[in-house]
């Protein structure tokens, strides 16, 4: 099967009639407006405001395939399982249908289209702590679905990681394991906060006596559970049952309007139904890596299996952030960006690929994912140009530092890291240059010195990349109502080829990037900031509606990338006068200020560039 027939499956599946989903497309991999995450990391994420009660304007029933980031498992790349981008299929119920009918739905999906089979499916549910009791609903649900395939289930195991399988089916874990909220455990969560019980679905790689995986099963002799890290067990998907909100006295009361999110990994589930548990070796991955086994002149199964797992990752990971407005930088998602393409050169180098490879791998990656995601075709040479000037750009480093390497007597671990963090250098390629010097590079001491440098890159980042809720406070809602301000005076003063390609909004102040060729003159910001000034002091209406897409775009409404959305739209128009006509109308998810007066006067007080034919600007209130 492959990742695109999967993909159309299960959206196939939630929206057909007797399951009614509306399909919704993909949000970008960078956040509009949401300054308390750098990626989209999951599914929920971009869906947080209808979780806590906004109506969506696809209805009560949603699905889609989200793309996801997360730069946290960027050091995990090169196992079977971990990428960084991946895709996650996801359905919600927002206050409609329940626990029954998601967990019959899934394992429907799973067993009966996707022809898994059911005696491979280990379940977790909510073990219950002190505030909330176990989740006896769920575990019953679970007993007659597996009934229904001749799967008697006397009762929920308790320690599963104490007591091992022992012939369990359904497991129960604590509230670190089986409990979702933004902020936690139950004990972390705030007043008022939602959450609520989830239930993980696990797929059995190597189960008892089947040979078919492997000629002598690996995991025989271990007591293994499905949360345990040995490798036979992979989770392909988690329902979340959003049912509960702690109270002012700590305890926690129903909510009236429970919600249902399931998230499951694409690139996993289709492990699962080809029954390999490397996703590397799916249709995922399979093109990308025949074209660097092309450039590498080796082959996957050989000795540099975990070489090709990274640079496959990362160079997808760099087209599908490429794609959606990143540049390599030395700051937030740049950097990250940066950081994956200079990794996969590194590894690239490693095997003993010469010359410049990674773009030439990543028209496979648009290959793969061009009908998905049309924006990948569209961009392709800004793409391809984007990664090109940076592995140069890297190439150039790397030669520097081999001037630089030559002027120690002999090398440290201390040197072997500043080697690595300055110019990238591998520590296997220091030590394979100090070896033809007759030296010996201490691995201790570099190791020592590059988990400092973790340490201290994790508490520096601490919160940027945990996710979550964009701030909806008052000033921020005014910066965000700025945002579509600054973007129309842009427009104004330097012309309809100015497109917004990113912002960033702290209470501080308002970041916007767009596409302009030239720098600014001073005359040019000093005309935005008047415009904008004065469309404020006019008092403008800002006036929202839920309208049809192509009745929004028909009207003059502003959509970049218009595949991200649905066939119900949220426009938000300033100056809404039939008489004198609007200033701006963009589609956007809000929240706004309801009167442009309410934003106050703001000053432009600075402007960069941040990539070819690429500006960003900085504005902030002032008294």
């Amino acid at each position: 099967m492959t990742l695109a027939e999967l993909r159309a499956i299960y959206l196939r599946f939630f929206s057909s009639e007797d399951r009614n989903h509306t399909i919704i497309p993909s949000a970008p991999l960078v956040p509009e407006n949401d300054p308390s995450t750098l990626f989209t990391s999951s599914g929920m994420q971009p869906l947080i405001p209808y979780l806590l009660g906004q109506p969506h304007p696809q209805g009560k029933r949603v699905v889609d395939s989200q793309k996801s980031f997360r730069s946290q498992d960027i050091e995990e790349i090169g196992d079977n399982r971990h990428t960084t981008f991946f895709e996650m299929l996801g359905n919600w119920s927002l206050g409609d249908y329940f626990k029954q009918e998601q967990l019959s739905w899934i394992f429907s999906f799973l067993i009966d289209e996707l022809k898994l089979d059911p005696s491979r499916i280990y379940v977790t549910v909510f073990a219950g702590n002190d505030d909330v009791a176990r989740d006896e609903e769920a575990i019953a649900i679970w007993k007659t679905i597996f009934a229904t395939k001749n799967i008697i289930v006397e009762n929920a195991t308790d320690d599963a990681e104490k007591l091992g399988m022992q012939g369990g089916r359904i497991f129960t874990y604590g509230e670190k394991k089986n409990w979702w909220s933004r902020s936690g455990v139950p004990s972390a969560m705030p007043a008022g906060e939602p959450g609520g019980p989830d239930s993980e679905l696990f797929f059995d790689f190597d189960p008892k006596n089947d040979l078919k995986l492997h000629e002598q099963s690996p995991f025989a002799e271990q007591p293994c559970h499905v949360n345990c890290d040995c490798g036979r067990f992979m989770e392909i998907g988690n329902s979340v049952f959003m049912q509960f909100q702690k109270q002012e006295d700590g305890s926690f009361k129903e909510l009236p309007q429970k919600n249902v999110d399931f998230g499951g990994g694409l690139e996993r589930i289709l492990a699962a139904v080809e029954n390999k548990r490397d996703v590397f070796e799916t249709d995922a991955f399979s093109s990308i890596i025949r074209a660097i086994e092309v450039f590498s002149k080796k082959t996957y199964e050989g000795e540099h299996k975990r070489e090709f797992r990274i640079i496959a990752d990362h160079v997808k990971a760099s087209v599908m952030l490429a794609s959606d407005g990143v540049v390599p930088s030395n700051k937030q998602q740049g950097y990250v960006m940066r950081r994956l393409i200079r990794r996969a050169v590194r590894y690239g180098l490693m095997m003993g690929i010469q010359g410049v490879f990674v773009a030439n791998v990543a028209e496979a990656v648009i290959e793969l994912y061009e009908d998905a995601y049309p924006s990948l075709k569209e961009n392709e040479k800004h793409i391809l140009d984007t990664l090109l000037f940076e592995e140069h750009k890297f190439q150039n480093t790397l030669t520097k530092g081999l001037r630089e390497l030559e002027k120690y007597e002999t090398l440290s671990g201390e040197n072997a890291f500043y080697l690595y963090e300055t110019y990238g250098f591998p520590f296997e390629l220091t030590e394979e240059i100090a070896r033809e010097r007759g030296q010996q590079v201490d691995y201790g001491a570099f190791r020592k010195a590059y988990e400092l440098h973790q340490e201290q890159s994790r508490t520096a980042s601490k919160g940027m990349f945990k996710g979550g809720l964009a701030d909806h406070s008052e000033v921020v809602t005014k910066y965000h109502t700025a945002t579509h301000l600054l973007h129309a005076a842009l427009r104004e003063i330097l012309g309809t080829h100015v497109q917004q390609q990113g912002s960033n909004i702290t209470a501080e102040r308002l970041r916007f990037d767009f596409s302009h060729p030239q720098t600014l003159t001073s005359k040019q910001i000093a005309l935005v900031e008047e415009w904008i000034n004065a469309k404020i002091e006019e008092a403008l209406p800002v006036h929202h509606e839920i309208i049809s897409k192509d009745q929004a775009l028909t009207d003059g409404a502003i959509a970049f990338f218009t595949e991200k959305y649905g066939d119900e739209v949220s426009v938000y128009t300033i100056g809404h006068d039939p008489k004198n006509g609007w200033v701006s109308k963009e589609l956007c998810g809000g929240p706004h200020v309801l009167n442009t007066k309410e934003i106050g006067k703001i000053s432009l007080y600075k402007e960069e560039s941040v990539g070819t034919g690429r500006r960003r600007v900085y504005i902030k209130m002032v008294s």
